[in-house]
C-alpha cells in the first residue's frame, strides 16, 4: 500500500487537462514528481510549465496512447528522468463520436474509441508494469473507467461504453494476478463522478485522427457550449462533477489501498443494485438507460 507519496514518481496519460491535470496538480501537492503525457503538445507545455511554476517537478512527454511505440517512449523518459516510476494513471480516454444504432457503427468508429480508451491502458500495463515490478519499489495503477459501461452502459454510447467496461475488467484481471505474484503493486480503477464531467471528452470527436476518419463524418460539438446546447435542446440540464473531487478521491483510493474508487451516489448506487439484480434474477437489462 501506497500511503506516502512525497518524492514519488506519477506518470499520468491525458494529463493536459481534465482528470489527467487535476490528477497532476492533486499528486504535484502531495510532493510527488510528475511525468504528464498528452497527444496535445501545446496544452501539455502550457500544463507543465503551470505545474513548475508552483514547486512541482515535472516533466511532459508528446504521445499517442494508441501506439505502443510512443507508450514506450513515454516509459523511457521517466525512467532516463527519475529513475523509477510508482503511480501510474492510464488516464487517456476520447469518446468516439459514433452515430446511429450499433450495427451502424462503422468500423472506425469501434477502431478509434477501443485503440485509445482500452489499447492506452494495455499498452501503460505492458510498457511500465514489468519495470515496476523489477524495481522493487511500493506502488500503484489506477486505470480510468467509467459509470457508463464500468458500472452500466447507456445504450446511446455503444462504443465508448464498450471500452470502458473492458478497461474495468482488465483492472480486476491485474490486481487479481498481481496479488497472486505477491507484488507490492496495488490496482484501483477510478470512476469519475457520479456527474458528467466539463472536460475535453465532451468534445474529442472532433480530434478523431485521419487513419480513424470515417466517409460521412457525424458533425461534432467543438465546444462544451455546443456540447450543453445539444443536451439541453434534448431535455437534459448539464450538471458537473468537479475534476478537482474526482483527483481528491483518487489519492485517497491510493492511500487506502481501493481497488475500487467511485463516490458513493444514490444514483450509482442504484445502478450497481440495478445490474446485480438483473443477473441474479437472469432477467433482461431493463436497468439501462438510453
Amino acid at each position: 500500500m501506497m500511503r506516502d507519496l512525497a518524492d514519488r514518481v506519477a506518470v499520468i496519460t491525458g494529463g493536459a487537462g481534465g482528470v489527467g491535470r487535476a490528477l497532476a496538480d492533486r499528486c504535484g501537492r502531495e510532493g510527488m514528481h510528475i511525468v504528464l503525457a498528452d497527444v496535445f503538445a501545446g496544452p501539455l507545455d502550457d500544463a507543465v510549465s503551470e505545474l513548475q511554476s508552483c514547486g512541482v517537478d515535472a516533466i511532459g512527454v508528446v504521445a499517442d496512447v494508441s501506439d505502443y511505440d510512443d507508450v514506450t517512449r513515454l516509459a523511457d523518459a521517466a525512467y532516463d528522468r527519475f529513475g523509477a516510476v510508482h503511480l501510474l494513471c492510464n488516464n487517456a480516454g476520447v469518446g468516439a463520436g459514433a452515430r446511429g444504432r450499433i450495427w451502424e457503427h462503422t468500423l472506425n468508429d469501434w477502431g478509434w474509441g477501443l485503440s485509445v480508451n482500452l489499447w492506452g491502458v494495455i499498452h501503460g500495463i505492458k510498457a511500465f508494469v514489468p519495470r515496476m515490478l523489477a524495481g522493487g519499489d511500493d506502488g500503484h495503477v489506477v486505470n480510468t473507467s467509467s459509470g457508463n459501461g464500468g458500472i452500466a452502459p447507456l445504450a446511446s454510447t455503444a462504443v465508448y461504453a464498450t471500452s470502458k467496461a473492458a478497461v474495468t475488467t482488465v483492472s480486476e484481471v491485474l490486481y487479481a494476478q498481481l496479488r497472486a505474484a505477491g507484488a507490492r503493486i496495488g490496482v484501483s480503477v477510478l470512476f469519475p463522478g457520479p456527474k458528467v464531467l466539463k472536460t475535453g471528452l465532451l468534445t474529442s470527436a472532433q480530434h478523431r485522427p485521419q487513419r480513424w476518419a470515417d466517409a460521412t463524418p457525424a458533425a461534432a460539438p467543438t465546444t462544451i457550449d455546443e456540447v450543453e446546447d445539444r443536451l439541453r435542446a434534448a431535455g437534459v440540464e448539464p450538471d458537473y462533477t468537479p475534476v478537482a473531487d474526482v483527483a481528491d478521491e483518487a489519492v485517497a483510493g491510493i492511500r487506502a489501498g481501493r481497488f475500487w474508487i467511485l463516490p458513493a451516489s444514490e444514483r450509482t448506487d442504484d445502478r450497481i443494485r440495478a445490474r446485480a439484480a438483473s443477473m441474479l434474477a437472469r432477467a433482461a437489462p431493463d436497468y439501462m438507460e438510453a
